[in-house]
């Protein structure tokens, strides 16, 4: 049940019938016609932006056309008053029956209640996480993995086919450094003296690896040159590293539907393929590159590449491909492996990259767009950095990493729940501050308290209303006569339940997971304030044992939040609490 679409739906029967009148000319495009919260809920329940957007293509005033309309909705039993404000909005108030219907859909849909069918089937691949499989995932990682994984649920509730994907790039460079300190982590194992140098990695984590290698070949390896053990320590330190990360992933209650290796590509024909089909479309050539901004003529260098025309798609200068001494760049293995995403069926796809790929975002979308003739989508989110800090200050590096703050580091001080919806509560290009003492305060300045609170003090009256003999079963609060929810507290809540199924459709339609987090908030807000309103108000108290009934429909009430809420957490990877300790 969408409210919004059903009074949307009835705004636009009403300018039909204006149509039909004469009132309005025929014909007009009425996509733009919304029904949305409001910008100040003391102006009524929803407002309509209809006259203002068809008053140009209709030649007419605004308010000429809000006023005919407001009489012919306020004919309608659902609505109790329609009236124009300014050049021509149109606010409406609506019956609390309406309200009422909305708790019981809630109640009748259970944890379904606004899920869509918006995305109609649409095959979605979303990337996240995607680390270099050089070591354990870093804060950075974190805030990917959990927006990703979010995402990735968000799409399936409103209606996506959704694959979760991660890209091991396991085919460059980093992989032989990982290797070598494995090797170095090896000897040391055998008893000698090692020193990390030439950018080796010297975290702790890689001496379980080393220790691994020497149970599994022993010395075959010991004072053996490079050649002999290099691509053996590469796979076994990957397969490690990937177990690592793996690992990682599921202590914050992530899941990969799929594993994609870079190394693939190498070798196998499908980087040729890819760039071949670029090609066949002209979009490959020869050339030499004008000098990046800034560098003087003198110090560049012309030379002739394998060039990819990403300018006819959008970018602003067109990218190489394959250098000048017949290697790969980068962006080749990325092009083929976004193709192999094109072939594999998918209508849209999304990739969660940190802050500094932003670079990275016009060449990509240039290619997918070339490879599928504008067919297949690509959006490219960005999460910005991540501080940590606990008792006001910064929090130190990891020993474990070496070099870092681990995913770890992070789900073990605070857990993966508060992890999770902390690290949604900011937009993803907004930079985040992770402070381990606030997340774990009690007070309404932390958002996962708050949410958790509101339906802890749910169960809890549930709790204490069985245990004083009223009867909650689901047949009973499904048919809870609710008539008597007429304070203002109770319709505000009832308003802002009303708006999950909008809500969720839009943060859906933008890719945004943080809208369910912000919704929340506000939702356990209104739990909250009529929880407190009861303070003064003993009428309003949840359960009264001498108003059986009552009980039972505020208790519906409660319970509709409850679902939203557990919904909602569930969207974002989260556990709703039924008690705080």
């Amino acid at each position: 049940m969408n409210l919004f679409t059903e009074i949307r739906e009835l705004v636009l029967d009403a300018l039909a019938k204006m149509q039909t009148a004469g009132d309005l000319p025929e014909g007009l495009d009425l996509k733009n016609v919304a029904v949305e919260p409001p910008r100040d809920a003391a102006h009524g329940d929803m407002a309509t932006n209809a006259a203002m957007v068809l008053a140009k293509p209709a030649k007419m005033k605004p308010r000429d056309i809000a006023d005919k309309l407001a009489v012919l909705l306020s004919e309608d039993a659902r609505i109790t008053s329609a009236e124009v404000a300014g050049p021509g909005f149109l606010n409406l108030r609506l019956a609390d029956s309406l309200w009422h219907g909305v708790v019981r859909a809630a109640l009748a849909a259970g944890n379904d209640f606004g899920r869509s069918d918006m995305g109609a089937g649409q095959k979605v691949n979303v990337e996240y996480v995607s680390a270099n499989p050089t070591g354990p995932l870093h804060v950075g990682h974190t805030r990917g993995a959990v927006f990703g994984d979010a995402l990735a649920s968000l799409l399936d509730f409103v209606g996506f086919d959704v694959t979760r994907e991660y890209y091991i790039n396991d085919g460059g460079a980093q992989v032989d450094v990982l290797a070598r300190s494995v090797y170095l982590r090896y000897l040391e194992a055998h008893g000698q003296e090692v020193a990390f140098e030439d950018g080796t990695y010297p975290g702790d984590y890689l001496i379980a690896v080393g220790e691994a290698l020497k149970d599994k070949v022993g010395d075959a390896y010991v004072d053996q040159p490079e050649g002999v053990w290099l691509e053996e320590i590469r796979n076994y330190a990957t397969e490690q590293m990937m177990d690592l990360i793996r690992a990682d992933l599921k202590a914050l209650g992530v899941e990969m539907d799929h594993f994609y290796s870079e190394k693939s590509l190498y070798g196998t024909g499908r980087i040729e393929a890819a760039l071949k089909a670029l090609e066949d479309k002209g979009l490959i050539y020869e050339g030499v590159l004008e000098p990046p901004k800034g560098k003087k003529p003198e110090d560049w260098e012309p030379r002739e590449q394998t060039l990819f025309k990403s300018t006819e798609h959008g970018d602003d200068v067109d990218r190489p491909v394959k250098k000048s001494d017949g290697a790969w760049t980068y962006f080749a293995p990325d092009i083929a492996y976004h193709y192999d995403k094109v072939e594999r069926g998918f209508d849209a796809l999304i990739d969660v990259f940190g802050a500094d790929h932003g670079g990275y975002v016009k060449r990509m979308k240039a290619a997918v767009s070339a490879l599928s003739d504008g067919k297949v989508s690509l959006d490219i989110k960005l999460t910005q950095l991540v501080k940590l800090y606990k008792n006001g200050e910064p929090f130190k590096m990891s020993k474990r990493a070496g070099t870092f703050v681990t995913l770890r580091d992070v789900v073990d001080q605070v857990g993966a729940d508060v992890t999770r919806f902390v690290m949604l509560t900011r937009k993803n290009d907004a930079p985040l501050d992770f402070d381990f003492d606030k997340v774990l305060e009690q007070s309404k300045d932390n958002p996962v308290f708050y949410v958790q609170y509101a339906n802890a003090r749910i169960n809890s009256v549930m709790r204490k209303a069985r245990e004083a003999g009223v009867d909650l079963d689901d047949a009973t609060i499904a048919n809870a006569d609710l008539s008597g929810l007429s304070d203002i507290a109770q319709l505000n809540t009832m308003k802002k339940l009303a708006e999950w199924p909008r809500l969720v459709e839009i943060a859906g339609r933008t890719n945004e997971p943080h809208r369910v987090a912000f919704y929340l908030y506000d939702l356990a807000s209104e739990l909250h304030t009529l929880w407190n309103r009861g303070n003064d108000k003993p009428e309003l108290r949840f359960l009264d044992e001498a108003d059986v009934a009552g009980t039972q429909a505020k208790i519906a009430l409660a319970c509709a939040v409850a679902v939203v809420i557990s919904a909602g957490l569930g969207i974002l990877g989260v556990t709703p609490a039924e008690e705080m300790r």
